[in-house]
């Protein structure tokens, strides 16, 4: 009997650390995201520095560019955290590889609450 297996299947599991396949994925759906969040943003953001401040402040308070900055700034900022982390494991090795993804999960969490917090200011 024939084995139906994908080639990620084949490949899980394989290698010295036991998840690089699922790493991947994880980075590829993310990467796929992140084409589609990013010019999405960039033309939102883009559109919104036109007028008055009185303009460009009730521009970024609608819903709608409220939403998108948000996703934006979670996607963007989790991909980079997560691209941070593996350099760091690949580069930096013993306490000062686990202080250095620890820092850089600290810091790319709070770019995100702190740029939540910014939209949620402008928006309500």
């Amino acid at each position: 009997m024939q084995r139906y297996l994908t080639d990620r299947k084949r490949a899980s599991g394989l290698g010295a650390s036991h998840n690089g396949t699922q790493h991947h994925w994880n980075m590829m759906v993310s990467s796929m995201a992140v084409v589609v969040v990013a010019p999405i943003f960039l033309i939102t953001f883009a559109l919104g520095f036109q007028g008055s401040y009185d303009e460009i402040i009730a521009y970024f308070s609608s819903p709608l560019v409220a939403i998108i900055m948000a996703v934006s700034l979670i996607v963007l900022i989790r991909h980079f955290m997560n691209e941070a982390i593996e350099a760091a494991e690949d580069y930096v090795h013993g306490v000062a590889g686990q202080l250095t993804i620890v820092g850089i999960t600290w810091a790319s969490y709070l770019l995100i609450g702190i740029g939540l917090f910014a939209i949620a200011r402008m928006a309500l």
